[in-house]
């Protein structure tokens, strides 16, 4: 129930302390996970304190257990186990502290551990954050490489040594943070972040070397899987060995299977590509001499060709052939012109004999009416009718009689 107080009546910090007690106190047993933290067992004692640590988060609660609920499995559990607790919250007033009593406690089992993951791998996988298209290049030739490692470590050198072989003038921005345990992954998300945000960075590496399958969970965690998938820069897997396969290695761009392999794949050997230019120069220079060689070979054929040896000569040959068209074309024109004018002349004559006034000039005439109709037939005229006779030299009239 809400507790009504003022400035002018405020509530004592014993009486605020003692009904968060008693709200806790109602609170039943809950079972909760965690990596133990800060293990003391004082010799003599009969109470274990623990931390109790959220491997994702930067969140942790103290835990005590008598010794002998701690005994059972004190065999197989220690600092940086994951267990799953048993325990009742408890509020000590004096102090105003929150801490869990527990009552059992259970290491949790490499099994369980591979089956939480396999699960939370098909869970993201559903999500497309492994999806190929999501994968961004690497660059050719990274100016900055951005690179998270333990502090110290193999894998560091191993990358620096390396990537420095192959290209002595690349750059490196280390970010040295724990690399397993609980403050890994907390330290691992923000140095990514910080790196992803820092301008001239070209690519992350992520490195660290082998280890157990508890050693290299963080590298499964959730909130890392989902902090690398949200890079703009492209990120470079290099955790543990060749059978190791964290989550990290699904949602990186680029999976290397050491750290030795990350700087490889990352850096290009600066002999390697010295001799891949030379190599490319050398066939450069082959196809440039190759195309050289070509075309002067066209060009001394197409020199040696009698129109190139002497240009005018097609002309000389065409103005021939012309002249001797144009002279056939000149006595055709004739012959036809011969033939045309002795067709007319023949023609003239024919039109001339059987003419009208050829006729007439052999003694023959021609009777017409006064309408100019020519008389064919006796019966066309009447007695003493008036009709115009035409003659070879003129014409005439001429009366009907009987």
């Amino acid at each position: 129930m809400a507790v009504n107080t003022s400035p002018e009546a405020p509530l004592p910090v014993g009486e605020v302390s003692r009904m968060i007690g008693g709200w806790i106190d109602r609170l039943g047993a809950v079972w909760v996970e965690g990596q133990i933290t800060q293990l003391s067992r004082r010799p003599g004692a009969g109470v274990v304190f623990m931390t109790l640590r959220d491997p994702s988060h930067d969140m942790s609660v103290s835990v005590t257990c008598y010794r002998q609920v701690f005994d059972a499995v004190a065999d197989v559990v220690g600092e940086g186990a994951r267990v799953v607790v048993l325990a009742k919250p408890e509020w000590y007033a004096p102090r105003g502290q929150l801490s869990l009593r527990a009552a059992e406690i259970r290491p949790v089992g490499v099994g369980e551990l591979l089956a939480r993951l396999e699960r939370l791998k098909k869970a993201l996988a559903a999500e497309g954050l492994f999806a190929p298209e999501r994968k961004k290049p690497l660059p050719f030739l990274p100016q900055l490489i951005g690179l998270v490692c333990g502090r110290a470590s193999a894998a560091e050198r191993d990358v620096l040594e390396n990537a420095r072989h192959r290209w002595p003038a690349v750059r490196f921005e280390v970010r040295n943070v724990p690399v397993q345990g609980v403050h890994a992954v907390p330290q691992v998300v923000q140095a990514v972040k910080e790196l992803d945000e820092m301008d001239g960075v070209d690519v992350i590496v992520v490195a660290r070397g082998g280890g157990s399958v508890e050693d290299l969970l963080p590298f499964s965690d959730e909130q890392l899987v989902r902090a690398v998938s949200q890079c703009r820069t492209p990120v470079v897997s290099a955790i543990g060995h060749e059978p190791d396969n964290p989550l990290l290695d699904h949602v990186a761009d680029l999976r290397a299977s050491t750290p030795t392999d990350a700087a490889k794949k990352v850096v290009p050997d600066v002999g390697e590509e010295f001799e891949r230019v030379r190599m490319l120069r050398g066939r450069a220079r082959r196809c440039v001499n190759a195309s050289l060689e070509r075309e002067e070979r066209g060009l001394a054929h197409a020199l040696a060709r009698p129109c190139m040896e002497d240009p005018h000569r097609m002309v000389d040959e065409r103005a021939d052939h012309l002249a001797s068209l144009a002279e056939r074309s000149w006595r055709t024109l004739g012959h036809l012109l011969d033939r045309a004018d002795s067709e007319l002349t023949h023609t003239h004559a024919r039109v001339v004999a059987l003419s009208p006034a050829a006729t007439l000039k052999r003694g023959y005439a021609v009777l017409q009416k006064a309408d100019g109709h020519a008389v064919r037939d006796p019966e066309e005229v009447a007695r003493g009718e008036v009709l115009r006779a035409r003659v070879a030299d003129g014409e005439f009239t001429v009366k009907v009689g009987e």
